[in-house]
């Protein structure tokens, strides 16, 4: 992996486990991280809509900008839905996690991306770290510290997580990445408008109430995503999706300390595994 695409994925897991934290304080996680995609869209609005005015739409980035949007709006709901019912530092590394396994093996098949042997160690490493985190800190005789509900919107969000990888790789070939990220947050607001206008008293309420925390997420949303999508052009889907897992790290931090969820020592068991696979993969090739 490249020194300047490494760069890019570091700064946004920095991003995205912050604005992850944001709004799994929200009252409602759903509602916020639909006002939180409305105020991405205005912010990411100028630069799109005057690249786009520069180079047009390529129409063969259409399929892609579609799929996108349907993708992301499911990753939005599932992860609102176990945001309100499951511990931060758990959610959070079976949403993220998940994917790690899936993307390398989805990518050499769509786009024969193929792996170093210090590639495929990083990323199984990542993966290992990952079942570290959720298994370590589990009682004595547990299966699992997260309810039922919660696991499998995680493991949802992680399904949709590798699968608008692999749409966005494609799609940032297409189109710039800025506009197509407008785009994206843009669809996702209107997709999920219906969902927002059943519950009309919760969205207000939300915003009333955690309006500067809405807008701080988007800021980070924006600019994470941004820089991903850069790091896609740059290098390999496989390397990009497991190394943005450094941001579990930074979670079990957060969930530990800011939000009281406990099992420091070997959650942080798990995160040094996930950054030694880290550290392979931005030595791979």
């Amino acid at each position: 992996m490249t020194g300047a695409a490494l760069a890019l994925v570091t700064a946004a897991a920095f991003l995205h486990a912050s604005w992850n934290a944001l709004a799994k304080r929200g009252q409602d996680p759903i509602a916020f991280l639909w006002w939180a995609s409305c105020a991405a869209s205005l912010l990411l609005l100028p630069l799109g809509a005057a690249e786009l005015a520069t180079t047009g739409f390529p129409a063969a980035a259409a399929p892609f900008v579609v799929a996108t949007i349907v993708l992301h709006s499911i990753y939005f709901y599932s992860l609102g839905r176990a945001y309100a019912s499951g511990a931060f530092s758990l959610v959070y590394p079976v949403a993220r996690g998940g994917a790690v396994g899936l993307v390398p093996v989805a990518a050499f098949f769509v786009f024969d991306e193929r792996l170093s042997t210090l590639g495929i160690l990083g990323v199984a490493l990542v993966a290992a770290g990952i079942a570290a985190l959720h298994l370590l800190a589990l009682p004595h005789g547990a299966t699992s510290r997260l309810p039922t509900g919660a696991t499998a919107w995680a493991l949802v969000t992680a399904l949709a997580i590798a699968a608008y990888s692999l749409v966005d790789k494609a799609g940032v070939q297409r189109i710039g990445p800025v506009p197509y990220l407008m785009l994206m947050e843009a669809g996702s607001v209107l997709v999920f408008l219906p969902v927002i206008l059943m519950r009309p008293a919760a969205a207000r309420r939300e915003l009333v109430r955690n309006w500067s925390r809405i807008l701080a997420a988007a800021a980070m949303s924006a600019a994470a995503y941004t820089l991903v999508l850069f790091a896609f052009q740059m290098s390999k889907t496989g390397y990009v999706v497991a190394a943005r897992e450094m941001s579990i790290a930074l979670s079990v931090l957060i969930g530990s300390f800011w939000f009281g969820e406990g099992h420091l020592a070997p959650r942080l068991t798990g995160a040094a595994i996930v950054l030694a696979g880290v550290a392979c993969i931005a030595l791979a090739r």
